[in-house]
C-alpha cells in the first residue's frame, strides 16, 4: 500500500509533527510505502497563479480552472504541482496532518489543495464525489488544536468539529472523489503533560493502525440526484 502524508506545521518538534513521524514509523514497520510532503520543510509555494502554467488558453484573462485544464491536458503544469499530483495519484491513503487554524487549516495547506487538486485532472464536469478523479483512494485528517474535546462537540461552544471541517472534509476530499475516514483530533495539546501527549500519540496509532476498519464519513452520491442536482425523491439522506 501507498501512504501519502502531507503535513503542514512550522515546528519540527511539535506534537502534530511528532504524530507525523509516528504515522510514517508505523506504516512504513508494516511494509508499507510512506512519502511525507512536508509542506514547511519544502517551502511549498500556496499561491494560485499564472506561473502555474506552462501554456495559456487565454493569456489576457486568467481563469485559474480553465487554465489548469489546458495545462493538464497540454502537460505544462508547473514542475512543483506536477510532483505532488504524482505522488497523490500513487497513494491508496491520504493523510493530512496540520494544527488547526481558525476553524480551518493552515494557509500553505489550503494553498496545496488550491495548487494541486487541478481540474480537469482530480474533477471536472461530472467528474465530483463518488465519480471524482480520486475515487478508490482513501483519506483522513490528523489534527491538532488548543481546545476542549467537549467545546468542538455538538452543544459546545464551538461546535462539532466535523461540521466546522465540512468545508475540507466534503468540499474538498469528498468532493475530488476520495473516501473520508473519520477524523483524529488531538485536544488541548500545548496545556497537557508528557503524559497525557503520550496517550493522545497511542490513540492516534491505533487509529491509524485501524484505518481499514474504520467507518467513512456520509458523502453525496451522485445517482441520488437529478441531471440538474436536485435529490431524487426516492433518493435516502446522505
Amino acid at each position: 500500500m501507498n501512504v501519502l502524508i502531507v503535513h503542514a506545521h512550522p515546528e519540527a518538534q511539535s506534537f502534530t509533527s511528532a504524530m507525523k513521524s509516528a504515522a510514517v514509523a508505523d506504516f512504513t514497520a508494516a511494509g508499507h510505502t510512506v512519502v511525507v510532503s512536508d509542506l514547511y520543510a519544502m517551502n511549498w509555494n500556496p499561491v494560485a497563479s499564472a506561473a502555474d502554467f506552462g501554456s495559456r488558453g487565454n493569456a489576457e484573462y486568467l481563469n485559474y480552472a480553465l487554465e489548469q485544464r489546458t495545462n493538464a491536458d497540454a502537460q505544462t503544469l508547473a514542475p512543483d504541482i506536477e510532483a505532488e499530483l504524482k505522488k497523490l495519484e500513487a497513494a491508496d491513503l491520504v493523510i493530512f496532518s496540520f494544527p488547526l487554524y481558525w476553524f480551518s487549516v493552515p494557509a500553505i495547506l489550503k494553498g496545496w489543495f488550491d495548487r494541486v487538486l487541478v481540474s480537469g485532472r482530480v474533477y471536472g464536469g461530472r467528474r465530483f464525489y463518488d465519480q471524482g478523479g480520486l475515487k478508490g483512494k482513501h483519506a483522513m485528517l490528523a489534527l491538532t488544536c488548543g481546545g476542549r474535546d467537549y467545546m468542538l462537540a455538538e452543544g459546545g461552544i464551538h461546535g462539532d468539529i466535523d461540521k466546522i471541517l465540512m468545508p475540507v472534509l466534503q468540499g474538498t476530499l469528498a468532493y475530488t472523489g476520495m473516501t473520508v475516514l473519520p477524523t483524529f483530533v488531538g485536544y488541548h495539546v500545548p496545556y497537557l503533560s508528557q503524559e497525557a501527549r503520550g496517550d493522545i500519540l497511542q490513540s492516534f496509532r491505533e487509529h491509524v493502525a485501524n484505518w481499514q476498519q474504520l467507518k467513512p464519513m456520509s458523502m453525496p452520491v451522485l445517482a441520488a440526484f437529478d441531471r440538474e442536482m436536485k435529490r431524487l425523491p426516492s433518493a435516502l439522506e446522505f
